[in-house]
């Protein structure tokens, strides 16, 4: 079958940095530093089929908007494979808004950014902004604008460029009944299109109301995948036993989980792969080179590698190299023919300035 969006066995790691001088040793591999990995994502595979509306749930800190924001190319995975097969829009709460712009300087950029010509854009500016209803304010800056107002203008401009793909990230958990609605309608819309949907809300009554399949993020895994009534139901069950246990049991439970996190290794999930794959009957080999392409083909590493670190030494002294030669007024060759004149015009300029 050919799916819309296929996500292969895919993690999301945040270092937990406490300085930007970590992040940057970290970064050009200068010194081994202890950092602290907290993983959002643990390992996730699911597909949407052509035309599917799929509703992500979960309790906070799940996942659910880091699954959303790789699925539409906001945020890079970590290891596993994405492939989505068609343009994407998401929307969510002022996502993609240029704070310092004025809402209709907002139309025009998005519109740009998603393919659009100048004339097409003016051709749905009006219903993008009598979509959005936000009166005056189109004029002002987004920074200007209530949170409502930022979740209306969003999701105005996202559903008027007709994209193949909608991510709709808790974008109608805010704004009154009427604009509900009105999005409600429009997703309906699209769904009788054909378009595909994904849609992340804690409401349980809207994911009923809208989707076919729910996905069902639990601390960074995904714990269901199915009808959207059979998952609904299973997570209202668990939702229940939760709240019915003690404070004290709900801080154990939540704190058991997020040190989970804290201590995945993504090592042994790569070996339990390979070991997956072996049992499924593929050699050793062939086994750890198909996990390896799965996990790394399409992600870039995070270190500079030691050619890497080489390369960029050499050019930072061609630079500095190339700046001695034209504060002495001396050719760059010279360097390496006559390093003792260059020395002795280097010491005399220092001198000077002493």
């Amino acid at each position: 079958m050919e799916y819309k969006i296929q996500v292969e066995n895919v993690t999301k790691e945040y270092d937990l940095y406490k300085s930007k001088s970590d992040r940057l040793k970290n970064f050009f591999n200068i010194k081994k530093i202890d950092i602290p990995h907290f993983w959002s994502l643990k390992g996730v595979s699911m597909n949407v089929k052509p035309g599917e509306t799929l509703g992500i749930i979960g309790v906070n800190g799940s996942g659910k908007s880091t699954i959303s924001n790789i699925i539409s190319g906001i945020i890079p995975q970590t290891t596993g494979t994405v492939k989505v097969n068609g343009d994407t829009s998401i929307i969510s709460i002022g996502a993609g808004l240029k704070w310092s712009l004025t809402g209709l300087e907002n139309i025009r950029l998005k519109g740009l950014m998603q393919g659009l010509s100048i004339k097409e854009i003016d051709e749905i500016r009006d219903d993008i902004i009598e979509f959005a209803d936000i009166g005056s304010f189109i004029n002002q800056p987004v920074k200007d604008y209530s949170t409502g107002m930022r979740s209306r203008l969003g999701f105005a401009i996202a559903v008027h460029i007709n994209p193949d793909i909608i991510i709709i990230d808790e974008a109608l958990s805010v704004g009154d009944a009427t604009f509900y609605q009105k999005c409600v309608d429009k997703i309906m819309e699209f769904k009788k299109q054909g378009k595909t949907i994904v849609f992340v809300s804690h409401a349980l009554n809207q994911v009923e109301k809208i989707c076919d399949t729910v996905a069902w993020m639990h601390y960074g895994e995904l714990r269901d995948i199915g009808p959207a009534d059979q998952v609904i139901a299973e997570y209202r069950d668990f939702y229940a036993k939760f709240k019915s246990k003690s404070a004290k049991e709900k801080k154990d439970y939540q704190n058991g989980k997020k040190a989970e996190q804290l201590n995945f290794d993504i090592d042994e999930y790569q070996r339990q792969l390979v070991a997956n794959e072996i049992d499924s009957g593929s050699d050793e080999s062939s086994a750890k080179k198909k996990v390896r392409n799965v996990l790394y083909k399409q992600v870039l590493p995070e270190k500079m590698t030691i050619m890497t670190r080489i390369a960029v030494i050499l050019i930072i002294l061609l630079m500095m190299g190339l700046g001695i030669t034209h504060v002495l007024g001396v050719s760059f060759f010279s360097l390496f023919s006559d390093p003792t004149r260059v020395f002795h015009k280097l010491m005399i300029g220092f001198i000077s300035l002493l």
